[in-house]
């Protein structure tokens, strides 16, 4: 209200300076005498310039091109000049077409769907590379070695192939027992007693590859009757142990586990 009613007195001051203007315009370019100021001619011309000062032919509202002062509502001009036509005051407001011109629910729509899409790829990314470092099938077959014992005969050696390598399975004889035992472990090159490599006594179960280049001994052979590497004449005891040769390390025994009697399970 207190801007609507600055404007209007903004308004009249401004009508009334330029009245007072064209007034005195008017008075310069036609003096009156002051002998003749009694006169009736003189009374009826200050009233006919009494009523050019008080009513205007304009109207009170400014037009845009000769204004200088802001444009005001469509509400108030329509007040101050009634008119047939009908104009709308969209002044303190904003009118939309019907529906939402932004497309924001459409939008909204095709961002979600596309980060679905994006974190499904990248989950599936994720999953083909964790994959690709666990081990394949085949691999973990080869893993774990199940072994039927019941038909190696006492003395003898069977050689299996677990993970691309030869093993080793000795059933031993209570002289192999009695021999192994009887050795000087602090003679050793790499000193390791008989029970330290054994879970039973009676089976032996070590890695077919020499300590010294990796070449595969040959079994019940070599100077301590256990086996005999003929590429650089490294000689193994009954245990597997080095006891002649350029090898520097025992036969290496691997992880087992008897299942039942007869049931051994290498790995």
């Amino acid at each position: 209200m207190l801007r609507v009613a600055a404007r209007r007195l903004s308004s009249s001051s401004s009508q009334w300076r330029a009245h007072q203007s064209s007034a005195y315009a008017f008075h310069s370019q036609n003096p009156i005498d002051d002998n003749r100021s009694n006169s009736p001619s003189s009374i009826q011309h200050s009233l006919s310039v009494s009523h050019f000062r008080g009513f205007a032919s304009e109207s009170l509202i400014h037009t845009k091109e000769n204004s200088i002062i802001p444009d005001i509502p469509a509400t108030i001009a329509a007040i101050k000049n009634p008119s047939s036509k009908i104009v709308y005051d969209e002044h303190n407001h904003e009118r939309f077409p019907p529906g939402d011109p932004s497309k924001r629910a459409f939008a909204y729509f095709v961002l979600t769907g596309g980060r679905f899409v994006y974190a499904s790829l990248v989950r599936l990314l994720v999953l083909k590379f964790v994959l690709s470092m666990s081990a394949s099938k085949d691999v973990l077959a080869m893993a774990s070695l199940e072994v039927d014992l019941s038909s190696i005969e006492p003395g003898s050696t069977v050689t299996v192939k677990w993970r691309g390598k030869p093993v080793f399975i000795r059933r031993r004889t209570e002289d192999d027992i009695s021999v192994a035992n009887s050795v000087d472990v602090g003679s050793l090159r790499d000193p390791q007693p008989d029970s330290d490599r054994v879970k039973n006594p009676e089976w032996l179960i070590v890695v077919g590859v020499c300590t010294h280049l990796g070449c595969i001994p040959l079994p019940n052979a070599g100077d301590f009757g256990g086996w005999f590497c003929p590429c650089h004449g490294s000689h193994y005891d009954v245990s597997g142990r080095i006891r002649k040769g350029p090898a520097p390390y025992n036969l290496e025994v691997p992880t087992y586990s008897f299942l039942e009697e007869n049931k051994l399970l290498i790995g």
